[in-house]
């Protein structure tokens, strides 16, 4: 502790300093110096206690009376506060802790600041990379743009004459409720064949009519479904293949379909907006629900694809199709030259040239069909062409396939049988190329005969091939087109590249992008009229879109959920659970095959759709994946599509409910009788077999149930369907 030194005048014509007494608190201090105007003190080194409680209000704890006595007389002159080791500590901990703080903090949003700039350069760096790489193939894309239309004329008159290969109902809701299922194409609801012993047939069908009645009670179909969406064995494949065969079932009351999709849908909304995530709704078919509103979507768009979006989408296909098949296409590891999507691109340049063969097709008259291929064809991808062009007429399922047909090319007076393998085949070390035009030098303008192979000798071929040429064949399988697999020799050769050709990478990635930008500027105008097509309100809305996201809106109303979650709920109802999947798979709604390379290109075309459907930005870099690179420019543009698309439904005079149950009535009236109704009713009753126990647990318990007899009627209808006695 230091002195303490007090001013005043005349001191030392009243005192000594032994005659004067200092007190801090209640300990004295010593009087060191007395002076006329001075007294120098020094107080206690350690705190004392204060020495009476008359202390100031204003006064603190720590604060400590300075008092004076000489006489009788007392003065308090003043206040003594002591440092303590805390105090010491704390003058040293807070600069030490606050100043690197405020440094770290600093530095911090130097550093954000200069990365969110950096990134801001890098992407208008990208961009304006990306624009000039456009700007450069811009004269490219308008002369192959106008080169596509002039070819594809013959085919858009086709278009005006009605004859877009528009599959019928049956066949489009087959494949869109069950060409995905574990069977495929030989799933029961395609083919339609039961296998029900003629002696039961009757039984069976009665049976199934009862069965058919007790889904018509919402009591029964509510117990039912929930029943199953509680058994943990009752996975989402399941689900989704459940509600198809329920939309199959009910298709004949569309009304009563809708009204129960209303009632499970309000319950998932309960479910998402109190325990989950609500953006999340609708997102993937988890729940019977959600599958039943993507056939619900499916089933009311039918029309309006056949009226309004199916021709642009067509012409999409075909345009992407054209476009491919002018440029090489590698048959075995299905990438192309021309293409959307960089992981389908054809890496190698692969010299080629474009033929026009003459075909004759065998007894069907002496009119030859031209026909342009390329001579870096196999054989197999020459016959497809051929099909195509000679039967351009005819939707793809009536054509005939290639594996059915030969090609035979005549140069002279004999003819010569072109296939992809034979004896002549190409080999390189262990690999063996597949046979192409030029492999057997075929020129300019030959003539070539394509015949049927009749079925019984298809079958004897299958079975009995020339023994030599076969094993000839066999003996090796590792098979290529254009460009041969690396082998580990290459690998290993590969591993050990010079710095230069590293260096090429980059020029090479560009060089690619350019090629894809190529496409995607021909193609261009064909994407915005498919758009245009489905995110128009100007033209006719199908009213299930109105009345469903009517429904939304109201939804979202009672709910207080936000613009965002409402927008989301509408993307996933309707662009991503139908439009996606119809853009994906064109040949769920037309006769059409749709190859590997062609559903590459799709697929960037539906991301793209995708993207232009969300409401998050997705800043642009060099690590980007290139459908977002290739259309960057336009997702703008496409936003600003479907925000329009939505507010322009949300300004619509409403869809009334009996409005939109005459419209659903028209459907089941027009469709219901094409459908396998009795197939959907026998394999919906599997399930009530598997999950019989739970199902009558449910009904039990439920007092509409009991008082309807649900648990009587499901009992009689299973003595009927499985021929046993139950415990009635």
């Amino acid at each position: 502790n230091s002195g303490l030194s007090l001013q005043g005048r005349g001191f030392s014509k009243a005192m000594t300093a032994k005659e004067a007494q200092a007190f801090v608190g209640d300990v004295s201090c010593l009087v060191n110096t007395l002076q006329d105007e001075k007294l120098f003190l020094d107080p206690p080194s350690t705190p004392p206690r204060a020495r009476s409680r008359r202390q100031r209000r204003d006064t603190r704890p720590e604060l400590l009376d300075l008092t004076i006595k000489f006489g009788k007389g007392e003065w308090v002159v003043g206040l003594v506060k002591y440092e303590t080791k805390n105090d010491l500590s704390l003058y040293i901990i807070i600069p030490a802790v606050i100043v690197p703080m405020l440094l770290i903090i600093a530095i911090s949003v130097y550093c954000y600041r200069r990365k969110s700039q950096q990134a801001e350069r890098e992407y208008e760096k990208v961009k304006h990379q990306l624009e000039n790489l456009e700007e450069s193939v811009r004269d490219r894309c308008k002369k192959e743009f106008t080169d596509l239309m002039i070819e594809m004329e013959d085919h858009t008159n086709d278009l005006s004459e009605g004859r877009i290969p528009f599959l019928d109902y049956k066949t489009y809701t087959d494949r869109v409720f069950f060409l995905t299922s574990k069977d495929g194409a030989n799933d029961v609801m395609i083919t339609g064949r039961l296998e029900i012993p003629h002696a039961r047939r009757g039984t069976v069908m009665q049976a199934l009519n009862q069965f058919s009645n007790l889904l018509n009670s919402k009591t029964f179909l509510i117990n039912f479904i929930r029943t199953l969406e509680r058994s943990n064995d009752f996975n989402a494949r399941a689900k989704v293949y459940f509600a198809s065969l329920l939309t199959v079932a009910l298709h004949g009351k569309l009304e009563y379909y809708t009204d129960i999709m209303r009632t499970l849908l309000l319950e998932l909304m309960e479910e998402y907006v109190h325990s989950k995530n609500p953006k999340l709704m609708l997102r993937r078919s988890e729940t019977v629900v959600e599958r039943m509103l993507c056939n619900w979507m499916s089933i009311c768009l039918y029309q309006f694809l056949k009226d309004s979006a199916g021709e642009p989408l067509y012409k999409l296909f075909r345009a992407i199709k054209h476009q491919i098949e002018k440029g090489p296409v590698d048959a075995r590891v299905k990438k192309a030259k021309y293409t959307l999507n960089d992981t389908g691109l054809l890496g190698d340049d692969v010299e080629y040239s474009v033929l026009t063969l003459q075909v004759l097709v065998q007894d069907e008259g002496p009119d030859v069909t031209s026909v342009k291929v390329l001579n870096c064809d196999t054989i197999s991808q020459v016959k497809e062409k051929i099909i195509e062009q000679v039967y351009k007429n005819l939707p793809y399922s009536q054509r005939p396939k290639v594996d059915s047909v030969t090609l035979e090319w005549r140069p002279g007076s004999t003819g010569q049988i072109l296939s992809d393998l034979d004896l002549t085949s190409q080999k390189e070390g262990r690999w063996k190329r597949i046979n192409t035009l030029a492999h057997y030098n075929v020129r300019d303008n030959a003539t070539l005969v394509l015949s049927r192979v009749p079925q019984t000798q298809q079958n004897y071929d299958q079975n009995q091939e020339n023994h030599e040429e076969r094993n000839a064949l066999l003996e090796d399988d590792k098979v290529f087109h254009l460009v041969r697999p690396a082998d580990e020799l290459d690998e290993i050769k590969s591993k050990r590249g010079s710095i230069k050709d590293k260096s090429m990478t980059k020029a090479i990635t560009e060089i690619y992008l350019t090629r894809l930008l190529s496409v995607k500027g021909t193609l261009q105008q064909f994407v915005d009229d498919f758009f245009r097509s489905v995110l128009c309100t100007g033209a006719v809305v199908p009213p299930a879109v109105k009345y469903f996201f009517d429904f939304l809106d109201e939804q979202a109303l009672k709910h207080s959920v936000d613009d965002e979650t409402i927008h989301i709920w509408k993307t996933n109802s309707l662009p991503l659970r139908f439009w996606v999947n119809i853009l994906k798979n064109p040949n769920f709604i037309f006769d059409i095959h749709v190859s590997e390379v062609v559903d590459a290109s799709l697929s960037v075309i539906a991301q793209t759709f995708m993207d232009a459907c969300t409401k998050s930005e997705h800043k642009l870099s060099r690590d980007s994946p290139s459908n977002k690179l290739l259309y960057a420019k336009e997702i703008s543009t496409y936003k600003k599509m479907v925000d329009d698309y939505y507010k322009g439904i949300r300004q619509m005079v409403p869809v009334s409910d009996q409005d939109m149950n005459t419209h659903l009535a028209e459907v089941s009236r027009s469709h219901t009788d094409k459908l396998k109704t009795q197939v959907a009713l026998h394999q919906l009753y599997q399930y009530a077999s598997k999950y019989y126990d739970g199902i009558i647990a449910s009904l039990d318990e439920d007092p509409a149930a009991q008082s309807k007899q649900l648990t009587l009627r499901l009992q009689q209808i299973a003595a009927a369907l499985e021929n046993k006695v139950t415990d009635l």
